[in-house]
């Protein structure tokens, strides 16, 4: 009978699991799963703060028109391009909570996240098993401590963004590749099926997912004996038992019959559509956005990559840095999907810090215990908490805070009747919309679709270049709003066409320190008509 490959006869990290690994300490799932959630819940509380428009305009918002019949659908959705297999998650939960009348604001605000800090529960799971079958179970735990201690994973995982789900996905189907396995682990090869389901699962919801894909079904060709099996009565009818079921969810939806991951590829591939969203030097992930993800575990990502000789994994996040480097537009929610890979490794370097060599073996469990939390390793536990911790804080909590705010309170207004219609004077997409709001009043932000011409100017960046001249000719047509939000860089432009029209400021919300793109947008202003 014809058996797999051996992918690595004799592994370099023998010699660390020796040194490293306790025997009868693996953590059951279980155990795993629930320390991850308790803390995953907890992370989703602190997380305060305004991130990326996607989580909102593209998931909660999707979802909330789905289960109320009100929202607001951007352009992506008016071509095609996105699916709406995710936010039909959100659309479940939005029902659940009307069903049993908890949509109230703090629920409509909350609940999302939690939900999404399950999902993530899961991932940190997922991340143990695989970095167990891979390195071992002391590694494992390591790698888990990397994973809640890192900074940008605390900020971003409990977000729902697509990525953040893509994330989990990746991490639960490289678990079941037998390519990304190491020959000397003892766990039972799973079936790939559920890999390949999985990663379809994952493509669907973001067609971007396939750049890991590729990499990772390539290494499975070049390793298994049964090619015919696995390109023809797996990937084949698998890949289109999932693109079949997504196409009948967005036929449903959509009303007719739309390629999601075909126009996805059109608009940011072929026609660089992403690019109207602004451009990025190519070294950009290598030189400021991955390195500032991965933050202070940067040394020791290397260190793991270069000690475990892991080099299918060290390729993957190559690989997608690399891929994703050749594209004008980036972000670094982009490549969160190998951020826990890179801390796996940094998981590695710490358990091989803190083993204590040939004295494993020799003594007994509660002597080595003592062992091995040693200075170096207490050392860098330290460093790396000190490092992360007030960085995950600061940005959960308190960086980019007042847009947030601003639609939290204005909901509770809403319940008590005193709001009537809005105007966002700001950036488009600035804050949450109605998935927070959830009440169907009249509201209006300055649109930023892409146009067809080039060179033309959408309401968003005409009202940032001339805030006065903009607002001044808008007011001719203007229904005019029971209140108005805007920054308070733009505020000190527009206070007296504010006070000619009657407004007033009501109540002012901390934002930000520091600017990011644009000017210092310190804090959102919230303006209020007379009587209002």
């Amino acid at each position: 009978m014809r058996q797999r490959k051996n992918q690595n006869p004799k592994s370099p990290q023998d010699d660390v699991e020796k040194k490293t690994q306790l025997p009868s300490s693996r953590f059951s799932d279980k155990k795993v799963f629930l320390l991850c959630l308790a803390s995953r819940l907890v992370n989703a509380m602190l997380v305060q703060t305004y991130f990326n428009p996607d989580e909102h305009w593209q998931a909660l918002e999707v979802g909330h028109r789905v289960a109320f019949g009100y929202g607001h659908l951007t352009w992506e959705w008016k071509k095609g391009i996105r699916s709406y297999l995710h936010p039909m998650i959100f659309a479940f939960l939005y029902k659940v909570l009307a069903f049993f009348h908890l949509d109230t604001p703090w629920f409509m605000m909350k609940s999302p996240r939690s939900l999404q800090s399950v999902l993530s529960a899961v991932g940190d799971l997922y991340l143990y098993k695989l970095s167990n079958v891979v390195f071992g179970d002391y590694v494992a735990k390591w790698a888990l401590f990397a994973q809640m201690a890192n900074w940008f994973m605390f900020f971003c995982i409990t977000r729902t963004l697509s990525n953040s789900l893509e994330t989990v996905l990746t991490l639960v189907s490289l678990y079941y590749w037998p390519c990304m396995r190491t020959s000397f682990s003892k766990d039972p090869v799973p079936s790939r099926r559920w890999g390949l389901a999985v990663a379809a699962l994952a493509c669907a919801i973001r067609p971007t997912s396939a750049i890991t894909w590729i990499y990772v079904g390539l290494l499975e060709l070049f390793f298994t004996h049964d090619k015919f099996k696995f390109i023809f009565l797996e990937v084949i009818p698998i890949g289109g038992l999932v693109l079949g079921f997504t196409s009948l969810v967005d036929r449903l939806m959509y009303g007719s019959w739309v390629i999601v991951p075909l126009n996805f590829l059109k608009f940011n591939f072929l026609s660089s559509g992403g690019d109207y969203y602004g451009t990025h030097p190519w070294h950009w992930y290598f030189t400021q956005g991955f390195t500032v993800m991965v933050f202070t575990f940067l040394p020791l990502m290397f260190a793991g990559m270069f000690m475990s000789k892991e080099w299918k994994f060290s390729g993957l996040i190559a690989w997608v840095l690399g891929i994703y480097s050749v594209l004008g537009h980036k972000e670094f929610r982009f490549v969160l999907p190998v951020l826990p890979i890179a801390l796996m490794f940094s998981g590695y370097a710490l358990a091989a810090q803190g083993s204590t060599a040939a004295s494993f073996g020799q003594e007994s469990t509660s002597k080595r215990s003592g062992k091995i939390w040693s200075w170096k390793s207490r050392m860098a536990i330290l460093f790396l908490i000190i490092t992360n911790l007030p960085m995950a804080l600061y940005m959960s909590m308190v960086h980019q805070r007042g847009t947030e705010d601003v639609m939290y309170y204005l909901s509770g207004e809403a319940v008590k009747g005193k709001v009537k219609s809005i105007l966002f004077l700001m950036p488009c997409h600035a804050t949450p919309y109605y998935s927070t709001l959830h009440h169907d009043l009249p509201m209006h932000f300055l649109d930023c679709t892409p146009s067809e011409e080039k060179g033309i100017l959408d309401e968003s960046d005409q009202f940032m270049m001339d805030p006065t001249g903009f607002i001044e000719e808008f007011a001719k047509t203007w229904s005019l709003p029971s209140h108005i939000v805007l920054f308070d860089s733009q505020e000190k432009l527009l206070k007296d066409f504010l006070v000619s029209h009657h407004f007033h400021e009501m109540k002012r919300f901390f934002h930000a320190h520091f600017k990011v793109d644009r000017d210092l947008q310190a804090s959102v202003v919230l303006y209020a008509l007379e009587g209002q």
